[in-house]
C-alpha cells in the first residue's frame, strides 16, 4: 500500500490550489522546501505521486472524494441512500433532495477536490523526469500520476461536462496562468483516454504482500478504459478492452468465491480488486469513515452516528436468498459476545443499516476502518463486458457467461446461455439491477442514473428519482452546476445550463 511522508508534502500544501477561491496559504519558513530543492531523488519523486493518491483517501475529518465526500456529495442523490438522523449539515440536505445549487459547498469541495489532485499529478508528470534515478521507477511513477490524473478527469468530466483541462503545472500566479476556460467534453475524454492508454504498460497487477499493492496498474488502466468506453456508449470498444482482461491467460484477477471477502480486511488487495482506494486503521487518520456515518445508534462499544442510511427501495431490491444482502445490509451487530440488533425507535424506524465498510476490529473508533473502498474491481469489468455486449448483439453466449458468473456467486438463478431466454430489453433491466445490488455503496451508482436508458432509449435517472419521492429531479440534474466561487474568480467559466 502506498504511504505517505509528511515531510515529502510540504511543497504540495502550498501549490495545489488552481481553482480554489477559498485555499489559504499558511506560511512556515522553517518548514518551507523550495521547489527548486525539492525534486532530487527517488524518496521526493515517491512523495509526489503518494500525494495523488492521498488526494482521493485522505485524511478523515476532511471532505476528499474517496473517504465521505462521494458520500455527501453524489451518493445522497441516488436511490440507495438517504439522510440519517445524524446528518446535519443542510448543504447535504439539499443534496440529498436535489434542490442544491452553485453554492452549495459539496458542489464546490467536489469540483475543488479533483483540481488539487490534477495539480499534484501535473507537477509529478512535468518534474519527475527531470530526477537522476532508477529509469524504470521514474517512468512507472509518471504513468501512476497519469492514470490518476486520467481518472480524476474522468469523474470531472462525467459530473461537470465540460470543464477546464489543465496538464501542465501551474508556472505563476499570474490570470493567464490561473483562469481557464471550459474544454468540450470530447477534448477531455481524448485527454483521459490517452492518459489510461499510456498507463496500460503498468506492471499488471501487485500481490496482496507486496508493498507496492494497492497503487495503480496495467489492468487498472485497461478496467477504467473499459468503463470510459460504455459511459460513452462505444460498445465494441468497451467489450474488446474488457477481454484483454477477461480472456488473458495469466490474468490473475477473478472473482472472490465469498463476496464478503471484496470487503474483508485480510483479503484487500486481493484477485478481485483491480484499484482500489487504501485505508488503514490507526495509521495518520487514514481510516475509512464511510464506516462511522453508517452505523447504527445506541449500541454499546459502537461509535456510529448513522447519518448514511439505506433506502427502503434499496433494501426491498434484494431478494432474500441474494447473498449479498447480508454483506451490504445487516441489522445485528456482535460487540464483546453479545449481539445486539438494531432498534428501529433508535434508528429511524430503520430495521437495516449499511454493512460494507464496518470494521469489527475498531468498533469503538469506527471513522479508523481499516475496510478499503473499490474503485473498480473484476466483478464490474464481467458486468462491463456483458452490457456492452447486450447492447451491440443482444444477449449472446458471452453477455450470459459474464453475466451468470455475478449472479452464480449472489445465489439468484442463473439465465439460459447460448440459447437464451432474455429480451434484449429484458437483459438490460435485469444487468441494471444486478449492477446496482453488486457495487452499492463503491460510489456508482450516481454514474450509472445519469447514463443509463430504458427499452425506447431514454434516460432513467428523472423518472427513477421521481418515483421514491424525490420531485426535484429535472434535466439540469444530469450536470452539476459549475462553483459560483470558481466563476466568480474566473469570467472565463460559463455556468451550467438551468443553474
Amino acid at each position: 500500500m502506498y504511504r505517505i511522508q509528511f515531510k515529502h508534502l510540504l511543497y504540495f500544501f502550498s501549490a495545489v490550489a488552481i481553482f480554489s477561491s477559498c485555499a489559504k496559504l499558511v506560511e512556515n519558513p522553517d518548514a518551507f522546501v523550495s521547489e527548486d530543492n525539492y525534486y532530487q531523488n527517488k524518496s521526493d519523486a515517491l512523495a509526489s505521486v503518494n500525494a495523488i493518491y492521498y488526494a482521493l483517501t485522505g485524511p478523515n475529518g476532511t471532505q476528499v472524494p474517496y473517504n465521505i465526500l462521494f458520500v455527501t456529495g453524489m451518493e445522497f442523490m441516488t436511490d440507495d441512500i438517504k439522510m440519517g438522523p445524524g446528518a446535519t449539515n443542510p448543504d447535504v440536505k439539499a443534496q440529498s433532495t436535489l434542490d442544491h445549487s452553485s453554492s452549495t459547498l459539496r458542489v464546490k469541495e467536489l469540483w475543488q477536490q479533483h483540481y488539487i489532485a490534477i495539480n499534484r499529478a501535473n507537477i509529478a508528470i512535468d518534474r519527475i523526469p527531470t530526477i537522476n534515478m532508477d529509469t524504470t521507477l521514474r517512468s512507472r511513477l509518471v504513468l501512476e500520476a497519469k492514470f490518476l490524473r486520467g481518472l480524476l478527469y474522468f469523474n470531472l468530466v462525467r459530473l461537470f461536462g465540460d470543464v477546464p483541462l489543465v496538464l501542465h503545472e501551474t508556472p505563476s500566479l499570474s490570470k493567464e496562468s490561473l483562469l481557464v476556460g471550459r474544454a468540450p467534453v470530447t477534448d477531455v475524454y481524448a485527454q483521459l483516454i490517452r492518459d489510461f492508454n499510456d498507463a496500460e504498460t503498468l506492471p499488471w497487477r501487485y500481490l496482496p504482500s507486496d508493498p507496492d499493492a494497492g497503487r495503480a496498474t496495467g489492468a487498472a488502466a485497461k478496467a477504467m478504459l473499459s468503463l470510459v468506453y460504455l459511459t460513452r456508449s462505444e460498445w465494441q470498444k468497451a467489450v474488446d478492452k474488457s477481454n484483454e482482461i477477461i480472456n488473458k491467460t495469466d490474468r490473475y484477477y477473478d472473482l472472490f468465491a465469498n463476496y464478503a471477502d471484496v470487503f474483508n480486511k485480510t483479503t484487500k488487495n486481493g484477485i478481485e480488486h483491480i484499484f482500489s482506494g487504501q485505508f488503514k486503521s490507526n495509521a495518520n487518520k487514514h481510516g475509512n469513515n464511510f464506516a462511522q456515518r453508517c452505523a447504527p445508534l445506541g449500541i454499546p462499544g459502537i461509535n456510529g452516528n448513522l447519518a448514511d442510511e439505506p433506502t427502503t427501495d434499496l433494501i426491498n431490491s434484494f431478494r432474500s436468498t441474494d447473498k449479498r444482502r447480508a454483506v451490504t445490509l445487516t441489522s445485528t451487530f456482535a460487540i464483546g459476545g453479545t449481539t445486539y440488533t438494531i432498534n428501529p425507535a433508535r434508528n429511524d424506524g430503520l430495521s437495516y443499516v449499511v454493512n460494507k465498510y464496518y470494521d469489527s476490529e475498531v468498533p469503538g473508533n469506527l471513522t479508523e476502518s481499516g475496510v478499503n473502498v473499490p474503485i473498480i474491481r473484476y466483478a464490474e469489468v464481467l458486468l462491463i463486458n456483458a452490457e456492452a455486449n447486450n447492447e451491440l448483439n443482444g444477449p449472446n453466449a458471452e453477455a450470459y457467461k459474464n453475466y451468470n458468473l455475478i449472479r452464480k456467486r449472489a445465489g439468484l438463478p442463473q439465465f439460459a446461455g447460448a440459447e437464451g431466454n432474455l429480451t434484449k430489453d429484458q437483459f438490460r433491466d435485469s444487468l441494471y439491477l444486478d449492477r446496482r445490488l453488486e457495487l452499492t455503496f463503491e460510489y456508482h451508482r450516481w454514474f450509472d442514473l445519469i447514463r443509463e436508458i430504458d427499452k425506447n432509449g431514454n434516460r432513467i435517472m428523472i423518472k427513477t428519482l421521481n418515483a421514491i419521492g424525490k420531485p426535484s429531479a429535472a434535466a439540469k440534474h444530469y450536470l452539476y452546476p459549475i462553483p459560483q466561487t470558481e466563476i466568480d474568480i474566473n469570467p472565463k467559466l460559463v455556468q451550467n445550463p438551468g443553474w
